[in-house]
């Protein structure tokens, strides 16, 4: 809980200062799960680890440096290029590697795209860490008190449906705060907001089963009393990618939607 009461105060004083702070933010973040997914595959390599590292963190260093073709182009090349090494490394799994750079690389140049919205940037991703700790929460509080059904038993044995539903509502009760709070419309934003809560849980299952696979209980030891830093970013990796998806499809952020 220390660490909690640290870590999010401190992010999200780096997302409402934005521009430098916040790209500081995501490179860090980038950069360090890079380095747990590599140490989640089992690498003893230090240049594939540190292949994972820049295949993490280039990309959002070329978007944050204004060349978003090149973020984009580098994303899925260092990917391959991450693939490559990995066939030849003792003790990697390749397939895994490439996927877990993409599945790191892509949400963290969402976060940047998002927030580079003049009007509701800041807002905007501050939603998104928000709702994400909310279903965490929710999830977590339900699921303690209620219990009930596994979610999926052969993926995450300690998810619960009714945690699921705990997630769903904490994300709905954040979808409504943030209407009142920026002038959204409550109808636009809440179902909006139900669907990151369900990326984010999915997010938290996908991890599940990269842990599983490759036997270990935590993606590191980073966070003390929290894992590392996949193990609190899971969700918020998903969910970030969904939000930008909604808002290249609607032509605006969610909190600029109206019902």
């Amino acid at each position: 809980m220390a660490s909690a009461a640290v870590l999010a105060p401190l992010a999200l004083a780096l997302v409402w200062l934005g521009g430098p702070y916040f790209v500081a933010l995501v490179l860090v973040a980038a950069a360090g799960m890079g380095w747990e997914w590599a140490r989640l595959t089992g690498w003893r390599s230090r240049r594939v680890a540190g292949l994972v590292v820049l295949a993490a963190t280039l990309p959002v260093l070329a978007l944050a440096l204004g060349m978003p073709h090149l973020a984009v182009v580098l994303a899925p090349a260092l990917a391959i290029a991450v693939w490559v090494v990995a066939v030849r490394a003792p003790g990697a799994d390749a397939a895994w590697a490439a996927l877990g750079a993409v599945w790191i690389a892509v949400p963290c140049l969402a976060c940047l795209w998002i927030a580079a919205d003049a009007e509701v940037g800041r807002r905007a991703v501050l939603w998104l860490f928000v709702t994400v700790w909310a279903t965490d929460t929710g999830a977590f509080a339900a699921g303690r008190c209620f219990g009930g059904p596994r979610l999926a038993p052969r993926l995450s044995p300690n998810k619960t449906w009714s945690g699921a539903l705990g997630g769903i509502v904490g994300a709905t009760v954040v979808a409504w705060g943030f209407a009142l709070w920026s002038g959204a419309a409550a109808m636009a934003l809440i179902p909006a907001g139900i669907a990151l809560s369900v990326a984010a849980q999915c997010g938290d299952l996908v991890e599940s089963v990269a842990k599983r696979r490759f036997g270990v209980k935590d993606s590191s030891g980073l966070i003390p009393g929290h894992g590392g830093l996949l193990d609190r970013l899971d969700g918020m990796l998903v969910a970030a990618a969904l939000q930008a998806l909604l808002t290249l499809a609607a032509g605006a952020s969610p909190l600029a939607w109206q019902a």
